[in-house]
């Protein structure tokens, strides 16, 4: 039987800390942070709700991050 795989570790960052910045900012110093994946949504955009490690996701609203989570 194949071990089952270790999902990497998250970068030890508090999403808050993206909150007021810039879209393009936040994103690339989420990156320089060790996040594999940042995505940015809209206000109210449809997600679906699966937790994936390494990702951080942002609510973008006039060019800036109102809003930051994990997964």
């Amino acid at each position: 039987m194949a071990p089952i795989p270790k999902p990497p570790a998250e970068p030890q960052d508090s999403p808050d800390t993206y909150v007021g910045l810039a879209a393009d900012r936040a994103e690339r110093l989420a990156r320089d942070r060790g996040w594999s994946t940042v995505r940015s949504l809209p206000p109210g955009a449809i997600i679906t709700m699966e937790y994936r490690s390494g990702r951080l996701n942002f609510e973008v609203k006039d060019g800036q991050v109102a809003r930051a989570w994990k997964g």
